[in-house]
């Protein structure tokens, strides 16, 4: 079992990319049937709740929570969690009238939460996913025997001349660092290079394709500069739309 930072405040939305299977789906998703946390909580309110009931996927578990004596159900990435277990996690995205295809039950609300831990303090949140983890960066390896794609250029040259390339459709070649998978309908994979070995900094890049933690992937797209998705994140430079070349 890997381990995972901090979740962000924007929860994965467990929707697969329209080229793969859907093992879960939204019936007619809106703004209307999605809410952060709901009824104005923080995402950041620690919840401690008892597993009551565990539905496993392929790739992710439902689980029938109790909290303060109020019954509601979770989805987190697939896990190995216990009935009865008590367990802790920050966040979550409600979703209303949301379909589970391998069960064909239509909650009429679920959480969408990234992990659960067993430790109040979040350090040891539980929940992997099919490509490794959904956040980890305590298992990723650097990039430090990574170089530049073919017609590419460097995390380095990428990040020194940020302004050069804004708008910009590049190439760029680096190890998978950290994961955050399926947030907003996008995978969220951070790499690094060698250019970058002295730095304690990656690239962040969205893209719908599936990659693994410690992979070496090249991808190819469109570079963005303070980029605002609200709630007080917000990235310098980030490459959006990509996809995987090699």
């Amino acid at each position: 079992m890997k381990y995972l930072a901090p979740i962000l405040v924007l929860i994965f939305a467990l929707i697969a990319c329209e080229s793969k299977p859907k093992v879960i789906v939204a019936e007619a998703p809106s703004e209307e049937n999605s809410t952060v946390m709901g009824n104005g909580e923080s995402t950041n309110k620690l919840h401690k709740v008892v597993v009551e009931e565990i539905l496993p996927t392929e790739k992710y578990s439902y689980l029938r929570v109790t909290e303060d004596g109020e019954d509601f159900w979770i989805a987190i990435p697939k896990s190995d969690v216990d009935k009865g277990g008590t367990y802790y996690y920050r966040g979550g995205l409600k979703k209303i009238n949301f379909k589970s295809v391998e069960y064909d039950k239509v909650f009429e609300t679920v959480y969408l939460v990234s992990g659960v831990s067993k430790d109040p303090s979040m350090s040891d949140i539980s929940g992997g996913n099919p490509h490794q983890n959904l956040d980890n960066t305590a298992a990723a390896t650097t990039g430090n025997n990574v170089g530049p794609v073919a017609g590419g250029i460097t995390l380095a040259e990428l990040l020194r001349n940020k302004k050069k390339y804004e708008g910009q459709t590049v190439k760029v070649q680096g190890r998978v660092v950290k994961l955050n998978n399926m947030i907003m309908n996008k995978n969220w994979v951070h790499i690094q290079d060698a250019s970058l070995q002295a730095e304690k900094t990656d690239l962040t890049v969205t893209t719908t394709e599936n990659v693994g933690l410690g992979e070496v992937v090249a991808f190819e797209g469109k570079i963005t500069l303070n980029k605002d998705f609200g709630a007080g994140y917000k990235y310098e430079i980030i490459m959006e739309e990509a996809r995987i070349i090699h």
